[in-house]
């Protein structure tokens, strides 16, 4: 009966030190919709994830576009403002993380006083681009 005891014992010692090894996750953000209440879908072909960090100057702006992927954004440093037009305009500051808008044109602007720097991670295909430039 004792073997059998302190095997359960130090199973169950191990099971917890395995739960206590694994760094602690902060979830930034879980959503199944843009910044604007877009639903979000993911693109046919390939699955594609793209990792970039898009660095932008004071007063610097992409000027109008979209994504036609998933786009979901962390700042890093700085301060962006968004206009989606109709749906309104947002700031984004060091810290804040969101789903952009998917599909509907935008625009950004730097709004800050230093850089403003944003890592984007495209949840795309390889049948579509990431971001369009609309005229």
């Amino acid at each position: 009966m004792k073997p059998l005891l302190l095997g359960a014992l130090i199973l169950a010692a191990t099971n917890a030190q395995a739960k206590d090894t694994y760094p602690p996750v902060e979830l930034l953000l879980q959503t199944d919709t843009s910044i604007i209440g877009e639903p979000l879908e993911y693109p046919t072909g390939q699955a594609e994830i793209t990792m970039a960090i898009v660095t932008m100057q004071p007063g610097q702006q992409t000027g109008d576009h979209r994504h036609d992927a998933p786009l979901a954004a962390y700042v890093l440093e700085g301060e962006i403002t968004v206009d989606y037009g109709d749906a309104g305009t947002r700031v984004y500051r060091t810290g804040d993380a969101f789903v952009e808008a998917f599909r509907s044109t935008h625009a950004g602007v730097n709004t800050g006083s230093g850089i403003a720097r944003i890592l984007a991670v495209f949840a795309g295909s390889d049948a579509v681009s990431n971001t369009v430039a609309e005229d």
